[in-house]
C-alpha cells in the first residue's frame, strides 16, 4: 500500500501517520527523516544535500527526488510506504511518479486531511509555555488546572513562542495551503485523492482512514 498524506499544519497528520504505520506495518517517510538518514549514511546524494543545508539553502529538487527514490527502494518500503512532506511541488510529484513506475509500482491513495483554517488557527495559536519550568499548555485542549498558575512549578509567568503567534501561524498556513491545493488538484485529476474530515476526534478520523484503506 503506497500512500501520500496531505494536510495543512495542525490538521493532525503526525497523529494519523503514527496510527497508519502501526496498523499497516509500513514506514512513515518524511523529508526530514530521509535527509538525516542519507547524511548519516554518507550517500552521495546525502552529502550533496548537506552542503546546501549547511549553507542555509533549499535542497534542489533533483537532489531531494534522488534521495526519495533511494529511500523507496529500501527493504522496509517494498511492502508499502506513507510519504509525509513529499512531494511539495508538481515537479516533485512527477518525479515520484517516474520513480515508482521505474520499479513497477504506483500510488494507491492520497489521504487529504481537511480542517477549516479557523480551527487550524485555534489549534496552533493556543499553545503557551511556563517561563519558569517550560511546561507546555494549550488554551483549549490543555489549560492549567488553575488559571494563570503552572501545574508543575506554581509560577505565574507564561510566554508564547514566535512560531505559535497568530501572524506567524497564519503565514505558515497560507504558504502550505497554496502548495497543498496544487497537489490535491494534480492527484485529484488522477482519482487518487481521499478527503477526510480532520475536525473530529483523532479516533474518528482514523476510522475513516481505515475504511478507505480496506
Amino acid at each position: 500500500m503506497n500512500l501520500i498524506l496531505l494536510g495543512l499544519p495542525g490538521a493532525g497528520k503526525g497523529t494519523q501517520a503514527a496510527r497508519i504505520t502501526d496498523q499497516y506495518n509500513i514506514p512513515h517517510i518524511s523529508t526530514g527523516d530521509m535527509f538525516r538518514a542519507a547524511m548519516k549514511n554518507k550517500t552521495e546524494l546525502g552529502l550533496q544535500a548537506k552542503t546546501y543545508m549547511d549553507a542555509g539553502d533549499l535542497v534542489p529538487d533533483e537532489v531531494t527526488n534522488g534521495i526519495v527514490k533511494e529511500r523507496l527502494l529500501q527493504d522496509d518500503a517494498k511492502r508499502g510506504f506513507l510519504l509525509d512532506g513529499y512531494p511539495r511541488t508538481l515537479n516533485q510529484a512527477r518525479a515520484l511518479q517516474q520513480a515508482l513506475a521505474s520499479s513497477n509500482r504506483r500510488l494507491h491513495h492520497v489521504l487529504y486531511i481537511k480542517v477549516p483554517k479557523e480551527i487550524l488557527m485555534e489549534r496552533l495559536t493556543g499553545r503557551f509555555m511556563c517561563s519558569n519550568c517550560g511546561a507546555t499548555y494549550h488554551k483549549v485542549t490543555n489549560p492549567p488546572k488553575v488559571e494563570g498558575t503552572c501545574d508543575k512549578c506554581g509560577a505565574h509567568d507564561f510566554y508564547q513562542r514566535e512560531d505559535d503567534k497568530p501572524e506567524t501561524v497564519e503565514n505558515r498556513i497560507n504558504v502550505n495551503e497554496e502548495q497543498t491545493e496544487v497537489l490535491a488538484k494534480y492527484y485529484g485529476e488522477q482519482g487518487l485523492v481521499r478527503e477526510i474530515d480532520g475536525e473530529r476526534h483523532p479516533k474518528e478520523v482514523f476510522e475513516d482512514i481505515k475504511d478507505i484503506l480496506k
